[in-house]
């Protein structure tokens, strides 16, 4: 497991205007999806580019490493995409994830160009496979990539190589200087030896702050100790403080973000995807009180499994427990960590560490509010309880048949939704203005469209879609000006 990094000190002193080496015409700031993206569609713009990532290179690609499949619309088959998944389609699940906490005019300009990236993607080198069976059920709306996340960012790699883009690894960006908006150059460490550089555009693409635990606490107070973080411990806010500190305009609510509840056996850093649980759907979730506290069966597990990180973070101690029957142990992706095991809930329940009790009590009367009906693994099927509070609205079956199974759920912060204010071509905002040869993209960047919720794959579409017009701007921009 990665350690997560710490602060280095700097000499400010350092960052005189127009002084300074000009080492690109554009320069990308991180190692992402978006970064990689970014730099491609700059380099095919015919400029120079030059991309800091700040990890090992062992570590390149921050949370994209994690990623499985981008949200795409179309119209008929596309590659592996199946039927049809149209604007309008997209953007009503895009409405409720968020609960209409949405830009209309920049989700829908997202959306639409959405179509555009998987041909694009092909051209580049990536490699798609059809969606695996299991609950997210994504095999028309969601592309999987072949080898996962590790795969697509290899390929963007050596296709930033092939494009003659060039690659720094552990450098990190310790300030930045912009004045009204307009850019000059960053102050960067590379592998201990602090340089001033400069380029002519700038991409920041560099991610959220989910890895600085003193950051999320201050809005989420002591809890945000006991979360656990999915993804890179590299993203620690730095290159968004300095933009904000910059006057760049900030979007996005601070204690909104991408959390699911994951196996709580997990690393506090970088346990990725195979942490995630997928069973919610079919369980009861208990508190460390042995309480129901939300709906499990609200949506289909694509729409809904990005809020359940939240919920959890909310309850007593940030923990939850998953409980399920032989019924439904085979009804969703197997999990990287077995689960607990008994035969009688009592036993399952003392072995979680449940006051048996109390949580006996809550599935019998769970039990008891289920309603007789067909119950349909794949689709929203009805099959309620009645009488109880909080309600379960679907896959409601009375949990009865040992072995019964047990998972620790804690809350998995993935990214954070505070950033930077940008227009639909990724242009940064200062002061209300926006700057002439600064852009963002990708997580830096989703609080413009995600005032809350999540969709499967989307952050994958916002980071693509924002990325490529960024690269292809600053590129023209740095031809224009040379």
């Amino acid at each position: 497991m990665v350690s997560p990094v710490t602060s280095i000190a700097y000499d400010r002193n350092l960052m005189t205007p127009g002084v300074g080496d000009v080492i690109a015409d554009v320069l990308v700031v991180g190692g992402g999806n978006a970064a990689l993206c970014a730099a491609i569609s700059a380099a095919q713009a015919g400029a120079r580019v030059c991309l800091l990532e700040r990890s090992p290179k062992t570590y390149r690609g921050g949370n994209s490493r994690h990623v499985r499949n981008f949200r795409c619309a179309h119209t008929g088959d596309l590659g592996v995409l199946s039927g049809d998944y149209e604007l309008d389609e997209f953007y009503d699940d895009l409405v409720r994830v968020t609960k209409g906490n949405t830009d209309e005019a920049m989700a829908k300009s997202v959306i639409n160009d959405s179509a555009e990236c998987y041909d694009w993607m092909i051209e580049q080198g990536v490699l798609f496979q059809p969606a695996l069976s299991g609950t997210l059920s994504l095999s028309r709306t969601n592309a999987f990539f072949l080898g996962g996340g590790k795969a697509l960012v290899n390929t963007y790699y050596q296709r930033c190589e092939d494009l003659g883009v060039d690659i720094h690894y552990n450098a990190t960006v310790l300030d930045v200087h912009i004045e009204d908006g307009f850019a000059d150059g960053v102050l960067v460490d590379f592998d201990g030896q602090q340089t001033y550089v400069r380029a002519k555009a700038l991409v920041f693409a560099s991610g959220g702050y989910e890895s600085n635990k003193e950051w999320l606490a201050r809005h989420w107070g002591d809890k945000a100790i006991n979360f656990l973080i999915r993804g890179t411990p590299y993203n620690r806010g730095e290159v968004l403080k300095c933009l904000l500190d910059s006057g760049a305009d900030s979007i996005g609510d601070p204690t909104q973000c991408h959390a699911v509840a994951i196996d709580g056996r997990a690393p506090e850093y970088d346990g990725g995807i195979v942490t995630r649980l997928d069973c919610v759907p079919f369980s009861v979730v208990l508190n460390a009180d042995g309480q129901r506290f939300y709906d499990e069966g609200e949506d289909v597990w694509p729409k809904r499994y990005a809020i359940w990180g939240r919920l959890v973070a909310a309850q007593p101690n940030q923990i939850g427990y998953c409980i399920i029957d032989s019924q439904s142990k085979d009804l969703f992706m197997p999990s990287v960590f077995p689960a607990d095991e008994a035969n009688t809930l009592s036993e399952l329940f003392g072995t979680l560490g449940l006051p048996v009790d109390e949580a006996l009590e809550t599935v019998e009367q769970f039990n008891d509010a289920c309603r007789p009906g067909t119950f349909q693994s794949n689709d929203l099927d009805g099959l309620s309880t009645e009488g109880l509070s909080p309600e379960k609205t679907n896959w409601a079956r009375p949990i009865v048949k040992p072995p019964f199974y047990g998972y620790v759920l804690k809350p998995g912060v993935t990214f954070t939704y505070l950033g930077v204010n940008v227009d639909a071509n990724s242009r940064v905002s200062f002061n209300e203005k926006r700057s002439e040869n600064v852009w963002a993209a990708g997580e830096i960047v989703a609080g413009n469209i995600l005032g809350e919720g999540y969709l499967a794959g989307f952050g994958m579409t916002i980071g693509t879609v924002f990325s490529r017009k960024a690269g292809q701007q600053a590129g023209a921009y740095a031809n224009t000006n040379a």
